[in-house]
């Protein structure tokens, strides 16, 4: 606060990330009436409900502001000359301000944006990331004759450092940036396909190992049997090759979450494109590995290597991080999931209906081609000036890496180079705490949902495979004209309501008793499923230095193959022991713990940072 009548500062952070609105923190002086400071005088006057501000003799909107000291308004910079209520602020001489509570309007005079202004910043409690109003009239731009006129150098004033520099222009979504989400969609989706292309075959293809009776499978099979007898499952609920496979999928899933921080760290220092290929090289082996395995130890060579290949997912969401426009981060992370909605809807049905045998090379086909693809179009997003300047780092970070608790500190982005802020890495460590809770439960019940739809309503396989093609088709039809016209900044808003409507979603699904009320849970299931993981992963892609990127969301891709490794095995014991209706119920509540954790959340001024 800096006394004096007409002077006023205001310290303003961005109200959900908006590019024009504002909540601004203000200290009013007037006239002091009576031998207290000027700030007491204020809320002294508010108190007697005075309707005097002292405004300067031109100030267009002479209008009263009773909110007193401290009063928090909202305020739109636009055009010069606004008057009357919903005004724009005025960049020139004066401005009004309403209040957010619409309680009244408050004035300011002499706006200087300029980079000259000779007003620094106050020191304590303020940071080079906020922006702020120096509203003390400027000695190059008196009153007379400036009158609804701006000065030059811009209309809003970013805090850097203790001087005043003009607001940074909002680009939109460049020609390259399109591209670049085209590429990084079609090269998903055919990873996806290759990787889904096993899905159904899987149950069959353990069963055939097991009639063979390969060594490694057995050993596996009485350990599987064990656990079964540990957790007390009738005989006649026992799915072993379930289990067993549910096991398999956890191998996968805790590599995933072992290498992707690591993938993302070497591509923040060597660039997105060559970790890309090298993961891709490594994809194509394990499907060429699979199609030449005569014996379940080669069939399981090849998961564990493309366990450690799979780090393509969380470089594509780097890449798209990397992307300067925040509608192309928005528009991107919808992009992902309706790959991900695709390929889990075709991949399926084309593995069902093709020979055992052929399933194989068609997987190596679609990896090859996605290989050569990404090789042939797709640029490199990182440029060398914003890369970390050394891998060291990222080796450094092994130890954390190994522990959830490190990963959902994200300790390997505190202790990087330029970590994010104390109040943004909360948020982000937060986020992340989301991203985990919801992946866990949510993974969990989609794990025993064919569980439950073969018990109940007698689901054969071909009928299993009809409601996973709704499904997939349902969240393909959400990303593609709902998720991704999510604006900036609305994605948290966007999360809480999906996972809101996951909650009757699980219930409808645990207790219905006929098809059409199941059907009406996995509307809601599939509306949820689309819209969660796409919107998290787009805040979280703004947190953090360019040269950062990579780790955050490599980061978060293995807290998600953490949830996907622990909670199917979670939730499928929970089934087995409680029975559907239970098990469905208790997780259907517990989803309201990533909801109460998002409460409060606003997400990061991605709209406004300097492009």
């Amino acid at each position: 606060f800096r006394g004096g009548e007409g002077a006023w500062l205001a310290r303003a952070t961005p109200l959900a990330a908006s590019p024009a609105v504002y909540s601004a923190s203000v200290r009013l002086s007037v006239s002091p009436c009576s031998s207290v400071r000027p700030e007491r005088a204020a809320a002294a006057s508010a108190r007697r409900g005075c309707s005097r501000v002292q405004c300067a003799p031109r100030c267009p909107a002479r209008e009263t502001s009773r909110g007193g000291a401290g009063s928090r308004v909202r305020a739109r910079p636009g055009v010069p000359g606004g008057r009357g209520p919903g005004a724009a602020l005025l960049p020139g001489l004066s401005f009004p301000a309403r209040s957010v509570r619409g309680r009244g309007w408050l004035c300011g005079v002499g706006w200087c944006p300029g980079p000259r202004c000779p007003h620094p910043a106050p020191g304590d409690g303020w940071h080079p990331w906020l922006r702020f109003l120096c509203a003390t009239p400027h000695p190059e731009f008196p009153a007379s004759g400036n009158r609804g006129r701006a000065p030059p150098g811009g209309i809003m004033g970013w805090g850097a450092e203790g001087s005043c520099t003009p607001r940074p222009p909002i680009r939109p979504q460049t020609a390259q940036e399109t591209r670049v989400i085209t590429v990084v969609f079609l090269g998903l989706l055919l990873d996806l396909l290759a990787f889904t292309l096993l899905l159904p075959l899987l149950p069959g293809l353990l069963e055939s190992h097991g009639r063979a009776h390969d060594p490694l499978y057995g050993s596996w099979q009485r350990g599987v049997d064990w656990f079964a007898a540990a957790i007390r499952m009738p005989a006649e609920k026992r799915y072993n090759s379930v289990l067993f496979g549910g096991l398999i999928g956890s191998v996968f899933s805790f590599l995933q979450f072992l290498l992707a921080p690591l993938t993302g760290a070497i591509s923040d220092c060597l660039g997105r494109r060559l970790v890309m290929l090298l993961s891709l090289v490594g994809l194509a082996t394990s499907y060429a590995v699979w199609a030449a395995s005569r014996s379940f130890a080669a069939f399981l060579a090849s998961r564990v290597i493309g366990g450690i290949s799979k780090g393509n997912v969380s470089l594509s969401t780097a890449i798209i991080a990397d992307l300067g426009s925040p509608s192309a981060h928005s528009r991107g992370m919808a992009v992902i999931g309706v790959a991900f909605s695709l390929g889990f809807t075709l991949g399926p049905m084309l593995g069902a209906s093709l020979p055992t045998e052929t399933v194989p090379w068609l997987a190596l086909l679609f990896a090859a081609s996605d290989l050569l693809f990404i090789f042939c179009f797709l640029p490199e997003t990182l440029p060398p000036e914003k890369r970390a300047p050394s891998i060291t780092p990222g080796f450094r970070a092994a130890a954390d890496l190994l522990s959830p608790l490190a990963l959902l500190r994200f300790s390997a982005v505190a202790q990087g180079q330029d970590p994010p802020a104390g109040d943004r890495l909360e948020s982000l460590r937060r986020l992340g705490l989301v991203y985990f809770l919801y992946l866990f439960l949510f993974s969990g019940l989609e794990y025993t949902l064919s569980f439950l739809a073969h018990q109940r309503f007698q689901f054969s396989s071909l009928q299993q495979g009809k409601m996973f093609f709704f499904i997939g088709l349902t969240m393909a039809a959400v990303q593609g004209a709902y998720a991704r016209r999510i604006s900036p900044g609305g994605e948290i808003a966007a999360v809480k309501r999906a996972i809101l409507l996951l909650v009757p979603a699980f219930l409808l699904i645990g207790w219905g008793l006929t098809l059409p009320v199941l059907g009406l849970g996995l509307l809601l299931y599939s509306f949820a499923a689309a819209v969660v993981v796409p919107c998290l992963s787009s805040v979280v892609a703004n947190y953090g230095s360019p040269g950062q990127k990579g780790t955050i969301m490599g980061t978060l891709r293995s807290l998600g193959a953490l949830a996907r490794a622990v909670g199917p095995m979670v939730a499928a014991s929970a089934y087995w022991l409680a029975g559907a209706q239970v098990c469905f119920t208790v997780c259907s509540g517990l989803f309201l713990l990533p909801f109460l954790l998002l409460w409060n959340l606003r997400p990061p001024a991605h709209a406004l940072k300097a492009e």
